[in-house]
């Protein structure tokens, strides 16, 4: 079977409905600039540091819904309360393999510099080897490069609605697996490997999912965790994810954020793939995330 990437020069007609869609969105708590037409706003007039009222805080997450990945300036805001924000949407994990020396288990941090090299640029959805994956993942930037060091989110509900009509029919009912060891297996002795693949054996998602919030759907498979499709000749299979790997690569799907010190991401990890990008050694970039439990995709 061949496969080609039929990406189209021209308009799409899904993201000049999404540009008018998010046009037409009005806030009475906060103020929202989008940084692109498809995807991503930077969120104003609020502070992260104090408790939100109801009203503002249903009108962020209505904002995530919408923008699938906000962005936050000037938030000189603790570990707990980066925690105490991220618990409004749920419950937060704990990541098994990356090792940290944030002084909390739910905060993982990203400390880089002339001898840590950064390795996260490839598109990737956090987590998508748990069983249940993440909702939602948010990142404050607590040192940063004087440039370089931007992350890109690419959106895969753009990416699934712009798919011509025969790559549809081809994925529709089809699931993936994800797998831990695609990416953080070269980090563990093989003792370490077998044990916690034991404690996170390889998991089947849809390649499609579905939204329980919006009911939108969108593309769920990423280079770094999707090793491969369940009933397809590995061959076939191999081509097939090639084909939809590179979807997060369209520029019409995606933005990127350039960071300051103090500011804060949060973006969704059902409908959002991101890549960091890895150009401003030997620079330091410190970074803490907190990652939100998801459900089940279906």
């Amino acid at each position: 079977m061949r496969l080609q990437h039929n990406i189209q020069a021209g308009p799409r007609p899904y993201l000049r409905e999404r540009h008018e869609k998010l046009s037409q969105l009005e806030w009475q708590h906060i103020q929202a600039e989008r940084l692109s037409p498809c995807l991503g706003a930077e969120i104003s007039g609020v502070d992260l540091r104090e408790p939100l009222d109801s009203q503002t805080f249903d009108e962020i997450h209505a904002a995530l819904l919408a923008y699938r990945v906000i962005f936050f300036r000037d938030q000189d805001i603790t570990s707990e309360q980066q925690m105490a924000f991220a618990r409004r949407f749920g419950e937060l994990e704990e990541h098994p393999f990356i090792p940290s020396d944030a002084p909390d288990s739910e905060v993982v941090r990203f400390d880089k510099d002339e001898k840590m090299v950064g390795v996260e640029n490839l598109w990737h959805s956090d987590v998508s080897w748990r069983e249940i994956p993440s909702l939602g993942s948010i990142l404050r930037a607590r040192v940063v490069p004087d440039v370089g060091g931007d992350t890109l989110f690419a959106d895969m509900v753009a990416a699934y609605e712009c798919l011509d009509d025969d790559t549809k029919a081809l994925i529709e009912g089809k699931r993936a697996v994800n797998d831990f060891t695609q990416s953080f297996g070269m980090m563990l002795s093989p003792e370490e490997l077998a044990e916690q693949q034991k404690k996170f054996p390889a998991v089947e998602h849809p390649l499609v999912r579905t939204s329980p919030d919006t009911g939108e759907r969108s593309l769920y498979a990423n280079g770094v965790f999707t090793s491969h499709i369940v009933g397809m000749d590995r061959e076939e299979s191999d081509a097939l994810l090639g084909r939809l790997f590179l979807e997060a690569c369209v520029p019409e799907y995606q933005c990127r954020f350039r960071w300051r010190k103090h500011s804060v991401a949060m973006w969704d990890n059902r409908v959002v793939q991101h890549y960091a990008a890895n150009d401003y050694w030997p620079q330091r970039r410190q970074m803490d995330r907190v990652t939100i439990i998801g459900e089940r995709p279906a």
